[in-house]
């Protein structure tokens, strides 16, 4: 039979697991990110050896609500971290500012935008930003629906498009890069913030084209087929090359991870960015994206160290931003 301080303590237990009142010490600590599908693979990657080394005392959770829907999170407060394939934007930074959240800017990869086809598509091995453009710019809204309206020598065929949804900084980045235009669009196109429904879409259709992170390309070339882009000076295709050698314009972009300042505060997520820092380097090859120079996570560093919080992009989804180009602003932050 149980003594009465021992009841007490029993008692006292059952009441905290009812209530949901446990103590820090006895759970397991949570890093919170949401945001772009195609900074997805690269955290995902880190949060997995993250905890891996942490055996279990902290969990990671990696959403995927687009870059967009990511921000609208993190400037609520409702997040720790927030992946973006595109910098944030000016009404996004005036969102956190409202909300009292400063943040961190840390680019931590490259990515070349792929455009892909089906592999039974025969006729397509380049396109020009024109034909892209004609393809996606809004006015080909119910206009522009077959293949041979693009080019005369091509089929007279349905022409399928797939691409991110509005939330996503790939749809941003595409739309301003070949339209010129953030968010300028089409509308009649099978759209999703999950990659993976994209690559299907375009894996089980002759006549599709789609658009998404060089990732899920790669990850899927069996059933997919990458297609090089004229930006002006010759088709180049994408890849780790061209796009550290900067000729794969106008679809090279950095990606980003944006870090609360007040976040920063718990060790847990302190300890998780250094952790991604250190490793990034080796798991963004692993994923099939191009790392940056070391030097780079090292200035990432020194910024955290530092405190120095903001973005260098001015509120603005820049296009063409090489890596050196990149790595010259971060030394001005």
């Amino acid at each position: 039979m149980l003594q009465p301080k021992y009841k007490a303590v029993l008692l006292v237990g059952v009441l905290m697991g009812v209530l949901g009142i446990i103590p820090r010490s006895a759970r397991a600590q949570v890093v919170q990110i949401d945001g772009s599908s195609t900074v997805f693979p690269v955290t995902e990657a880190v949060a997995e050896e993250f905890q891996k080394a942490k055996k279990g005392k902290v969990k990671v959770t990696v959403g995927i609500a687009g870059t967009g829907g990511g921000f609208k999170k993190f400037c609520r407060g409702e997040i720790d971290i927030s992946d973006a394939s595109r910098p944030i934007l000016k009404q996004e930074i005036e969102a956190c500012k409202a909300s009292g959240i400063e943040f961190f800017e840390l680019p931590i990869a490259y990515d070349a935008l792929t455009v892909i086809v089906n592999p039974k598509n025969e006729w397509v091995t380049t396109l020009t930003v024109a034909d892209l453009k004609k393809m996606w710019e809004p006015s080909a809204q119910g206009k522009v629906t077959n293949w041979n309206q693009v080019r005369s020598e091509w089929p007279n065929a349905p022409l399928k498009l797939f691409g991110p949804g509005a939330d996503s900084g790939t749809f941003d980045y595409f739309t301003e890069a070949i339209v010129g235009k953030a968010k300028s669009s089409r509308g009649d196109f099978t759209a999703s913030e999950d990659d993976n429904v994209l690559v299907q879409g375009v894996a089980n259709d002759r006549n599709a084209l789609g658009y998404f992170g060089f990732a899920y390309y790669v990850e899927n070339q069996k059933k997919l087929k990458g297609v090089s882009i004229d930006g002006g000076k010759g088709p180049v295709a994408p890849s780790a090359k061209t796009v550290e050698d900067g000729t794969y314009q106008p679809l090279s972009r950095p990606i980003f991870i944006y870090v609360s300042k007040k976040a920063m505060d718990k060790p847990e997520v302190r300890e998780f960015v250094e952790f991604y820092l250190k490793n990034a380097p080796t798991l963004v090859k692993q994923v099939k994206y191009v790392a940056l120079p070391q030097s780079a996570y090292t200035m990432n560093a020194e910024h955290l160290k530092k405190g120095k919080i903001g973005t260098v992009f001015g509120g603005e989804a820049q296009v063409g931003v090489k890596i050196e180009d990149l790595l010259k602003r971060e030394a001005k932050f």
